[in-house]
């Protein structure tokens, strides 16, 4: 299927498919399903089990929480997680935010999700869309290759979503 921006397209060129299984755990505060990061792709496609362990942190006040709590995503029979992604935080110059999230075990059960990830192609150059910078009047970041991108994100240790200070733009506050 293509879109109608051949950009979007392209940003959305390979899937991967994940199965993640978490053993029960006796006690779950000492240890860590998946720690604290922002998918790297442009869109995250969820399916989780019926027994819970996805947070979001909230970036500021909402209804259903104030900046910087993590809040549990209650899964809904039948119903798909959407996750933005980095690459669609960059393209929108920040008009849309990819999640920071975690995942968590519990004590009583194992549990298992299933994400699809869309990532570029690895030679794809990456930067925001230009009628959002002329709009904006400013690029929050920078042209790069997704190849490097990946590179920086899976060299580093995870820090939620530091990742993205990567492509950020010198010039942007």
């Amino acid at each position: 299927m293509k879109l109608v921006d051949p950009k979007i397209d392209a940003l959305i060129d390979k899937k991967m498919v994940n199965m993640n299984f978490y053993p029960t755990c006796p006690n779950p505060d000492l240890t860590v399903g998946v720690g604290r990061h922002s998918d790297m792709g442009t869109i995250t496609v969820l399916l989780q089990d019926g027994i819970g362990g996805l947070y979001v942190k909230i970036e500021e006040d909402m209804r259903f929480g104030k900046k910087g709590e993590w809040v549990e995503i209650t899964p809904t029979p039948g119903a798909l997680v959407i996750n933005v992604g980095d690459m669609l935080q960059v393209l929108s110059n920040k008009r849309y935010k990819s999640a920071e999230h975690r995942v968590r075990t519990t004590n009583t059960t194992s549990r298992v999700s299933i994400p699809i990830f869309t990532i570029p192609k690895l030679t794809e150059k990456i930067a925001p869309l230009p009628h959002l910078v002329e709009k904006d009047g400013i690029a929050h970041y920078r042209e790069f290759l997704f190849a490097d991108y990946m590179k920086n994100f899976f060299g580093n240790a995870h820090e939620g979503k530091k990742s993205l200070d990567f492509a950020k733009n010198v010039d942007s506050s």
